[in-house]
């Protein structure tokens, strides 16, 4: 007597039951996961696929054929492609966020731009294929966010701190949002850059970045002025 087990794989296996006892045929070994770890193995192969070549360069058969899956396998989990990678975008961005709110532990103004600079220098150099999705365009933007919005959600988090730096220095401290949006977007940047080229190394990075905005905000002019001829 034959019969047919079907795993979470969406793949067939025979086995042959001889004496009350099944045997798999040699060299068949089916190996079986709870639908949780297949969830997140399939968001591990997303997730490196769409590192590596994009969303529009990345198919649900490919997905698929990595994990050892059938493609209905990725539909039932996620629905298709965009599902998957609304999941993977949500994760990363979660996960940067929760890094660089979660630096700011206190102390003085320049530390808390050391802590925030080497928050976001750790995530690169942790999480390297997440910030590489998170900085390609997303086609899925309008419903897990972008990391421009992300990175509006981290200023917001500066926001207090250079609120109540301002105040202290005599500046207007509803200028506080401007400045924070520049502030991270600097430091975003160079993230980006830093995310290929790895030189020099994270501390150094971290001091430069530091260096400007730091001596830029010590020398600042309480009301900038234009020194070229264009006024508006």
């Amino acid at each position: 007597m034959v019969v047919v087990a079907i795993d979470d794989s969406g793949s067939g296996s025979t086995e042959s039951r001889t004496n009350g006892r099944r045997t798999r045929p040699a060299g068949r070994a089916r190996v079986r996961m709870t639908g949780k770890e297949r969830r997140e193995q399939l968001l591990d192969v997303g997730r490196a696929l769409f590192a590596e070549r994009g969303f529009e360069g990345t198919s649900v058969e490919e997905i698929a054929s990595k994990a050892g899956v059938s493609k209905p396998v990725v539909y039932e989990h996620f629905g298709g492609k965009e599902g998957l990678y609304a999941v993977v975008v949500d994760r990363e961005m979660r996960m940067l966020l929760d890094m660089v709110t979660g630096a700011l532990t206190g102390g003085h103004p320049r530390e808390l731009l050391e802590q925030a600079a080497f928050a976001l220098l750790d995530y690169i150099e942790q999480s390297t294929d997440g910030f590489r999705i998170l900085v390609r365009d997303s086609p899925v933007a309008q419903s897990t966010g972008t990391f421009a919005s992300l990175i509006s959600d981290i200023a917001t988090q500066v926001e207090d701190i250079l609120g109540m730096e301002f105040k202290n220095r005599g500046f207007d401290p509803k200028l506080a949002p401007m400045y924070a949006q520049m502030l991270v977007g600097m430091v975003a940047l160079t993230g980006q850059w830093w995310l290929d080229v790895r030189k020099p190394k994270k501390a150094e990075v971290a001091a430069h970045l530091v260096n400007l905005a730091w001596h830029g905000l010590d020398g600042m002019e309480p009301k900038p002025r234009l020194i070229g001829h264009r006024k508006s």
